[in-house]
């Protein structure tokens, strides 16, 4: 096997964690809002053998709560033999699957392959957990560009990302309801994780639930500080969004789990040059603002300053007359 060959292998294999039945039920099929979406649809889950996989087990198990037309999953051979396809249309018998049609592939598998796109064109809702280290850059886009709507795993951290952010800035991505906190291994061990969670493209009904706010900013201004680099204030916990400010508000990346679409604006995020201004033009003999990249600064001294962690703009949208 070739060097690449290796690398290639080494990082499927980092990317083999197998989701929890619990948390596909936690996230899909106890909430209304996506059990409605999935009335009549066909669902594909395209990163998912299913020997292994419990979102084979899921839908087999809610196909009839969903009411999905079909179920298709295919997966990935990291040794490059040839792969197969599972479409399902939720025939029964007693206990065991009806007209299970297994068709092979004329590749491994990988689903940006042609015949895998293919397969997609024929999804509504694509459903998975996709190999973490090329989500971002190569599975997400691929959805977007054939216009499906998903159900997938990923990393907290994502929606920073210039791939990522602009989605939820246009209101065309969501965090779910859930987070992932463990995955089991081909080892048979858990894998453990800080930072994984849902997104989605559906219209889930949290977002157009409207945070309750009832802090102020207005004789509290201390508690807000404006950034040196940039044109907002710092609040550094969702739950101390003022009810009484309708200028920019820099969040923690936290918030987007709770985004209002009906209430805030989404504007930008403190990696984008646009609100985090070089801060040398403000204080340039200093040298802690050229370290790292775009981040906003507050002030904490005469000469001292903070650098935040990643921040998420938002601005209240005007009241309801």
């Amino acid at each position: 096997m070739s060097s690449s060959n290796l690398r290639a292998a080494k990082k499927a294999k980092n990317d083999e964690f197998y989701t929890r039945l619990e948390d596909i039920e936690a996230e899909i099929s106890q909430h209304e809002d996506y059990v409605r979406q999935f009335q009549g649809k066909v669902v594909l889950c395209n990163c998912d053998d299913p020997e292994w996989s419990n979102f084979f087990v899921f839908f087999k198990l809610h196909f009839k709560q969903l009411g999905l037309k079909k179920l298709i999953t295919t997966h990935y051979n990291p040794d490059g033999s040839p792969s197969y396809k599972l479409e399902w249309e939720g025939e029964m018998l007693n206990d065991d699957m009806v007209n299970l049609i297994k068709t092979p592939l004329k590749g491994n598998g990988d689903f940006r392959s042609e015949e895998c796109i293919e397969i997609l064109k024929e999804a509504d809702i694509v459903v998975t957990n996709p190999p973490f280290s090329i989500a971002r850059e190569a599975f997400i886009p691929l959805l977007c560009e054939f216009d499906k709507k998903f159900v997938i795993i990923g990393d907290l951290n994502w929606v920073a990302y210039k791939g990522v952010f602009p989605l939820f800035k246009e209101n065309k991505i969501a965090f779910g309801y859930t987070n992932v906190k463990e995955f089991s291994t081909p080892a048979g061990t858990m894998q453990k994780f800080g930072n994984k969670t849902w997104y989605t493209n559906l219209d889930l009904d949290k977002s157009h639930e409207p945070l309750i706010l009832n802090k102020n900013y207005h004789g509290n201004e201390a508690r807000y500080p404006k950034y040196v680099n940039g044109d907002a204030i710092e609040c550094s916990k969702v739950s101390n969004i003022p009810k009484d400010y309708y200028g920019k508000i820099g969040v923690p990346v936290t918030y987007m789990s709770q985004h209002c679409q009906d209430q805030f604006i989404i504007l930008g995020s403190s990696g984008d040059r646009q609100f985090a201004k070089k801060i040398e033009t403000v204080v340039p003999d200093d040298s802690v603002f050229t370290k790292g990249g775009p981040s906003f600064y507050i002030k904490t001294g005469e000469k001292e300053y903070c650098r935040i962690y990643n921040r998420i703009i938002i601005q209240r949208k005007p009241a309801k007359e």
